[in-house]
C-alpha cells in the first residue's frame, strides 16, 4: 500500500526536484502535507537548490501567485543563519501574514523560560511562540504592521493593527523598539489595564491600605479584570510591591492604615499614619505589664489585678468581690478592695469565684484555730489579720461595703458527719456604729437547712454578693 502510494506521488517529487527555480515546491504547501501524511516526510527536511529565500510570508505570497492557500512555508529573514518554517496567513485582510503567535486552546504551556521565548515553541499549525530570535531579524529587515486578532469566549472576533512594528535584539533583551498607530476595532471589546495590572480571572486583592486583608473588587458579573499580579499591592489606581506601600517595616511587612506593631522585645512601636510609618524607639511596658504574643502580635498587657494599655497600667480599684469577678478574675483567692466611701485604704478580703461568683467572704470558721470571744473593738475592725484560713471581716467593712449596693447572702455549713446545707437571702445591709452595727435588712430566704443547723454546725461561711442584674449603688 505505502509502494503504491509512494508511485502515486513520484512525478511530483521528481517535478519539484527538477525545477531548476523551485517555483511550485515553494508554492504547494497541501501537497507537500499530502507527502508528509503519506511517507512521513516533513516539509522541512527539503531544500531550495538556489540561495533566494523569501524573507517572510509578503515575499512568499507573492512568489507563489497560483497558490494563496494558508500553510506552512520556509522563510530566511536577512541576515538569519538557516531558513525556517513559518505559518503564513493568506486568508485575513489580503494575506502574506507572518504569524508569530498563536493561542487557542492551552495545549501549549506558555510560562516558559527565557532560552524558550528565545528559540520558540509549540507547533505551527496549533499553538506556537515563533521565537524572540527570529522576530528580531524578521522586524530588523523591513517595515512591518502587526495585526492581533481575538475571538472572546462568546465568539465575537476582533483585531487591533499597528503600524510600524519592531523589536530589538538579545543584547537590547528583545525590547519593543516601536509599534506606530492603531486601528482596528479593539476598543469596543478589550479592556487596557492600568500599569503593573494584569487581565486574568477576577479575583480578591490586598492594598497597601488594609494589607491583611483580601478584598473582593470583582463585579458579580465579571469573570476576568485588571488585577493586581501575585505579590503586589494596590495603592491608589496601581500596583506596587510591598515595599512601594508607605508603611512598610521591614520582617513585618506592610502596616495597615491607622494600626501598629510591637517588634518582639516591645521596645519599638512603629504606626502607620495617614500611609506614613512613624516608629518610636523609646516605646516600653508599664512596670506592672508584661510583654507577650497574641494571635502573632507583640503587646504590653496590663498584669492582673490592674488596667490599662500596657504602656501605664493602674491597680484596679474594686469594691468588692463582685467587681473583681466582672473584671474577667476567674479565680478564688484573695483581692484587694474599696468599698465606696471607705475612709482608709484598700484592705484585702477573700473572694470565692464558684455559685454564680463574686462572693465577698466576711466570716469564716472551721477549725476552732481563731478565737471569737471578743471585744466590740475587735469585731469592729475585724480579726484576724489576714483574709485565709477563720476569720471576721469586720463591722465597720461590712457596713460600707452592704451599704453600697444591694446584696444577697449566703451562709454554708458543714454538720460533724460532713453534710453540707446552705442558706441564701435575697436581701441583706447591716446599719453603722452609730447603730451598733444592727441588722437592717435580711430579706426572705431559700435553702436545705433549719435554724437547728446554725447551732450543731462545725464549719460556717458566710458570704455576700451582689443580686444578679444588680449594679447600682445602693440608694
Amino acid at each position: 500500500m505505502i509502494a503504491a502510494q509512494f508511485a502515486e506521488i513520484t512525478p511530483l517529487l521528481a517535478q519539484y526536484l527538477n525545477s531548476h527555480d523551485m517555483e511550485m515546491f515553494r508554492c504547494h504547501d497541501r501537497e507537500l502535507q499530502k507527502v508528509e501524511e503519506t511517507i512521513k516526510v516533513k516539509a522541512s527536511y527539503f531544500f531550495y537548490q538556489r540561495s533566494e529565500y523569501p524573507r517572510d510570508c509578503a515575499e512568499v505570497k507573492a512568489q507563489c501567485s497560483n497558490n494563496n492557500s494558508s500553510g506552512v512555508f520556509v522563510i530566511k529573514p536577512e541576515g538569519f543563519d538557516e531558513p525556517f518554517e513559518v505559518f503564513c496567513e493568506n486568508d485575513i485582510d489580503g494575506g502574506g501574514w507572518t504569524v508569530i503567535q498563536r493561542r487557542v486552546d492551552g495545549s501549549i504551556n506558555f510560562d516558559r523560560s527565557w532560552s524558550d521565548y528565545k528559540e520558540g515553541f509549540g507547533f505551527l499549525r496549533s499553538e506556537f511562540w515563533i521565537g524572540n530570535q527570529k522576530l528580531s531579524f524578521l522586524t530588523n529587515q523591513k517595515k512591518y504592521q502587526l495585526r492581533i486578532d481575538f475571538e472572546n469566549s462568546a465568539g465575537s472576533s476582533f483585531f487591533a493593527t499597528y503600524e510600524a512594528f519592531r523589536i530589538s535584539d538579545e543584547f537590547s533583551k528583545f525590547r519593543i523598539v516601536s509599534v506606530g498607530k492603531s486601528t482596528g476595532t479593539i476598543d469596543s471589546f478589550i479592556e487596557t489595564c492600568p500599569s503593573n495590572m494584569v487581565f486574568k480571572n477576577c479575583s480578591c486583592q490586598t492594598s497597601c491600605a488594609n494589607p491583611d486583608v483580601c478584598e473582593d473588587t470583582c463585579s458579580a458579573e465579571d469573570d476576568e479584570s485588571c488585577i493586581c499580579p501575585g505579590g503586589y499591592f494596590i495603592k491608589g489606581d496601581t500596583c506596587v510591591l510591598p515595599q512601594a506601600c508607605g508603611c512598610y517595616l521591614t520582617g513585618r511587612g506592610v502596616i495597615p492604615d491607622g494600626s501598629s506593631y510591637v517588634n518582639d522585645g516591645c521596645t519599638e512601636r512603629c504606626s502607620c499614619e495617614a500611609g506614613t510609618l512613624r516608629c518610636d524607639s523609646s516605646f516600653r511596658c508599664d512596670a506592672n505589664a508584661v510583654c507577650e504574643e497574641r494571635s502573632d502580635t507583640f503587646g504590653c498587657r496590663c498584669r492582673e489585678g490592674f488596667e490599662g494599655d500596657g504602656e501605664s497600667c493602674t491597680r484596679n480599684e474594686f469594691t468588692d468581690c463582685h467587681d473583681v469577678y466582672t473584671s474577667g478574675l476567674r479565680n478564688d483567692g484573695v483581692y484587694n478592695i474599696k468599698p465606696a466611701g471607705w475612709p482608709g485604704s484598700e484592705f484585702e478580703v477573700y473572694c470565692e469565684m464558684s455559685n454564680g461568683g463574686g462572693w465577698t467572704v466576711f466570716q469564716r470558721r472551721q477549725d476552732g484555730s481563731v478565737d471569737f470571744y471578743r471585744t466590740w473593738d475587735s469585731y469592729k475592725t475585724g480579726f484576724p489579720d489576714t483574709a485565709t484560713g477563720e476569720l471576721w471581716l469586720g463591722n465597720e467593712k461590712l457596713y460600707h461595703l452592704t451599704n453600697q449596693k444591694s446584696y444577697k447572702m449566703r451562709i454554708d455549713l458543714i454538720n460533724r458527719d460532713g453534710v453540707s446545707y446552705n442558706l441564701n437571702y435575697d436581701a441583706f445591709r447591716i446599719n453603722n456604729e452609730a447603730n451598733n452595727y444592727r441588722l437592717e435588712t435580711l430579706g426572705s430566704f431559700t435553702g436545705n437547712t433549719g435554724e437547728w443547723m446554725v447551732t450543731t454546725a462545725l464549719q460556717v461561711l458566710l458570704l455576700i454578693s451582689v443580686p444578679k442584674g444588680v449594679g447600682k449603688n445602693y440608694e
